[in-house]
């Protein structure tokens, strides 16, 4: 199967974020995972995580963050790059009463794989999520390759 892709630059706002969101689950389903395919649903809900950490977390004025979805051998992959670079993502133990702090943990378990990369070409890191192309439905673990 050839590799699909697509790349784009967004405003580091939360309008971006939402924006970002909306193009990945159209483009999925461009690519043949109708919104409401497990596929698509969990892919764009990793999405909207990630875009809203880069947004919150990886903020620096005047500078956009970067979305790149790709299919490729079976793998659905989704990466987020900000420019700021003291800010490495993590999770911990959340409090019950806290209404944030729960991003990652939902895309660890959400994803197959997912990790924090530095930008190899300016100041940034690049945090990235992958799950098998088929996607189990509600309630299951993701399945990976």
């Amino acid at each position: 199967m050839p590799t699909t892709d697509f790349t784009m630059r967004f405003t580091s706002t939360p309008r971006g974020a939402r924006l970002a969101r909306r193009l990945v689950s159209h483009r999925l389903s461009e690519w043949g995972h109708p919104y409401d395919s497990a596929a698509n649903e969990t892919v764009t809900l990793i999405a909207a995580e990630l875009t809203a950490n880069a947004v919150r977390h990886g903020h620096v004025p005047g500078r956009d963050f970067h979305l790149r979805l790709t299919v490729a051998a079976g793998i659905l992959r989704v990466e987020v790059t900000d420019t700021r670079t003291e800010q490495l993502p993590e999770f911990g133990e959340q409090l019950p009463e806290s209404e944030c702090g729960r991003g990652l943990l939902l895309v660890s378990l959400l994803a197959c794989r997912w990790g924090v990369s530095p930008r190899t070409d300016a100041p940034g890191k690049t945090v990235w999520a992958e799950l098998a192309r088929h996607v189990r439905t509600q309630g299951a673990e993701p399945t990976c390759g």
